[in-house]
């Protein structure tokens, strides 16, 4: 369980860290909120937070139920990997929208492994003696 705290952990980074990419273009770009329009690079920011924040859930779940069950070592890879991709995908997002594209590929199969082991680990446990 020591291991995904690893990842965890920076879960929170990440989100702050998005979260104030946001703050920044606001300012820069005069858009107060609750505005989500304006500028083409802050609506680029601020698409690439909302979408980074709406797999964090779903991410945090996969990772820790694969750790638990399937093994805390191969889930903190492939958490630390998601988390590069992620910010891969936010800092290719902001500069411009085909940036997002390679990052959000190799995130989501990391996802998909994830669950499969996720699944797997659940199988192991629920199903063999």
């Amino acid at each position: 369980i020591k291991r995904c705290w690893t990842v965890t952990a920076p879960v929170f980074f990440f989100l702050a860290y998005f979260a104030l990419q946001v703050i920044y273009a606001r300012r820069k770009y005069k858009i107060s909120p609750p505005e989500t329009t304006g500028h083409p690079e802050f609506e680029r920011i601020f698409r690439a937070q909302a979408n980074c924040s709406e797999y964090f859930p779903i991410f945090i779940s996969l990772l820790w139920v694969a750790g638990i069950f399937f093994h805390q070592g191969v889930a903190t890879v492939c958490g630390l990997l998601y988390l590069y991709t992620r910010f891969k995908y936010f800092q290719g997002y902001a500069v411009a929208a085909q940036g997002r594209l390679g990052p959000l590929y190799a995130s989501a199969r990391l996802l998909w492994l994830l669950l499969g082991l996720a699944v797997a680990g659940l199988l192991a446990h629920f199903l063999l003696p």
